[in-house]
């Protein structure tokens, strides 16, 4: 009998404050299922020094999302992935070598392009001065000898023009997938500059930035679009998200009605009819940014209040919930609750952050924003 009694005691003693180490152990779980949901196992680590982002992802970051990081328009981007690299060997030649180890297995590889910098033409004199040349990108398939027969692939040739500088993007997909299924095939990428017959030029009137004598900005790099399969609910998600409460929004401090001590603040919450509430996600107070680019965090919104019967259109309800309230409010069969008040329609956001290796990745995470909420 007395275990018994100990039992009752210990169910009817007022539960003691969580300990530290608890709350710590609670926090890490709840951070580890967050990181599950951004398809991460462990956060990546902040880079060693202060590093700034290639402009073209942080533009390609204010193209495809708003400030808060939430999609703008879902059909600009083909895949959910877009991965940079930074050029590795620093050769002064035009020899270009791109680590892609951080590319995952399950991501489908969409399109790659090598973008380059145009610096300023060296000037030339005489009757020949040369206003276009040809630029041809090469796939390097023997590394010490890519000038003999078989030693190289071509992926791209145009004509550049030499009035100008700026940047040059060139499609190189095919040897992009050829070194996410062999690693040990990456010998890099080869650029020559010709005249417009083919022809050497010599010296080159035109060159390309390096990783070596230049500044970070203009580093040669690899811009990669991928796929890797992650879909959310099948919620409505097209245009452009309003982030403005929903209608119909009750005053931040509603007049509320005076009941009895046994009525606990919760069920005070559920007389107000369904409707979207602020949820702010800040990553700096979780500890993530040291990683993260942009945003600095965004709101998710949360779906609270009640679906009493009758259901307005205001209350969005499906033609299902319609019925699950009228047979609740007539009691015609037990058991059945009134509707639960939850999101109908959902937006993705963006992360612009850095990986493990210190590139720079664009990527879209579906079902991350409750656009909408009704009685379903």
């Amino acid at each position: 009998m007395l275990p018994t009694v100990l039992l009752l005691l210990l169910a009817l003693a007022p539960t003691a404050s969580p300990s530290p180490a608890s709350v710590a152990i609670r926090r890490a779980e709840a951070l580890k299922k967050l990181l599950e949901v951004f398809g991460m196992e462990d956060p990546p680590a902040p880079p060693t020094h202060s590093k700034q982002p290639p402009q073209y992802m942080v533009d390609l970051f204010n193209t495809v999302a708003n400030a808060d990081g939430v999609t703008k328009n879902p059909d600009i981007l083909e895949g959910n992935t877009v991965r940079s690299f930074l050029e590795k060997t620093h050769s002064e030649e035009m020899r270009f070598l791109f680590v892609l180890s951080s590319v995952a297995k399950n991501e489908k590889i969409l399109s790659a392009e090598l973008h380059l910098f145009r610096l300023w033409p060296r000037v030339t004199d005489g009757p020949k001065r040369q206003h276009f040349c040809q630029v041809s990108v090469y796939q390097v398939l023997e590394k010490d000898k890519p000038d003999t027969p078989g030693g190289k692939k071509l992926l791209a040739a145009r004509l550049v023009s030499l009035q100008t500088s700026g940047w040059e993007v060139f499609a190189i997909t095919p040897a992009v997938r050829d070194w996410t299924e062999d690693e040990s095939s990456n010998q890099g990428l080869l650029v020559t500059v010709q005249n417009r017959e083919g022809g050497p030029l010599d010296p080159p009137p035109l060159q390309f930035a390096s990783g070596r004598g230049h500044h970070e900005s203009k580093k040669p790099m690899l811009v990669l679009f991928t796929d890797d399969g992650r879909r959310g609910a099948s919620l409505p998600t097209a245009g452009f998200p309003d982030l403005k409460p929903q209608a119909p929004d009750l005053p931040a401090k509603m007049p509320v009605p005076k009941l009895g001590r046994s009525r606990s603040t919760r069920s005070l919450g559920r007389l107000q009819p369904c409707q979207r509430h602020p949820l702010s996600v800040d990553f700096e107070e979780i500890g993530w940014s040291g990683w993260i680019i942009s945003p600095r965090g965004y709101n998710a919104f949360h779906c609270k209040g009640s679906c009493p019967f009758p259901l307005g259109e205001n209350m969005r309800p499906t033609n299902h919930a319609t019925v699950q309230s009228i047979i609740n409010a007539l009691k015609l069969s037990e058991g059945v609750s009134s509707p639960c008040c939850v999101p109908d329609k959902l937006f993705s956001i963006n992360l612009l952050y850095f990986d493990d290796d210190e590139n720079v990745v664009l990527k879209q995470y579906d079902d991350m924003v409750a656009g909408s909420c009704g009685c379903h």
